[in-house]
């Protein structure tokens, strides 16, 4: 079935952390298969990527997605955009990993059985077979990673946002995780700081001081990050 507004749209949406506003008159619509969110630091990009699944509920405008409002029914919001943090820790919540990756379909009171299927799918697909029944606290910090994309994508969300998933990663794991996002099937949201990251992106969204300072494929929008930044 074809969903009717089938994207998410931010409207002149506003935020702020007590008197400082970190995002201004916002205006977005996200369809597109893959779209890059980039700025400086304090640019407002993280708070954005909040809003988009409801961890953030905008003090001015609106978040809609697939036409429904944030504010309005936020749970089956976050049904429908999963979040990925920079930090894995700030997700992962059984000690085992099979556990984990369960969690969310078990709050969903699915059948054991579509459980299992959907848990071992993803296990496979996303090399955590290996790791199945072992200590989520003994994970190297890719494999938690790879955890927590893994704990979200089980719930077939129909977009996915994930806040700067590599940061905290050496390099063999920042590649090991970005050929993860790159195969991720639903629409992608992906804040980095890490141009390279972007370049086989349909659109990059630049953020400056909490506003949209370029909107575009990526060779126009890098430009126009480069040269705001020299």
């Amino acid at each position: 079935m074809r969903i009717a507004h089938a994207m998410i749209e931010v409207s002149n949406v506003s935020h702020r952390y007590g008197a400082h506003e970190v995002l201004k008159a916002v205006n977005l619509r996200i369809g597109e298969r893959r779209v890059g969110i980039i700025g400086a630091n304090g640019s407002g990009k993280s708070t954005f990527a909040r809003l988009l699944n409801g961890l953030l509920i905008p003090d001015e405008g609106s978040v809609t997605v697939d036409g429904i409002d944030t504010r309005e029914d936020v749970k089956a919001v976050r049904r429908r955009v999963g979040f990925v943090f920079q930090n894995p820790d700030n997700q992962i919540v059984f000690p085992i990993v099979e556990e984990d990756v369960a969690f969310g379909l078990r709050n969903l009171k699915l059948p054991k059985d579509e459980v299992a299927r959907r848990v071992d799918a993803v296990l496979e697909r996303y090399r955590l077979e290996r790791l199945r029944d072992h200590a989520t606290h003994l994970l190297s910090g890719g494999e938690k990673q790879m955890l927590a994309i893994s704990a979200v994508l089980v719930m077939e969300p129909r977009y996915v946002v994930l806040d700067e998933p590599m940061t905290l990663l050496d390099l063999r794991n920042k590649k090991l995780v970005l050929e993860i996002i790159r195969g991720i099937e639903q629409p992608v949201v992906l804040v980095t700081h890490d141009l390279d990251h972007l370049r086989d992106f349909d659109r990059i969204v630049v953020f400056d001081e909490g506003g949209v300072m370029a909107d575009g494929p990526p060779e126009t929008a890098i430009r126009e990050y480069v040269r705001a930044m020299a």
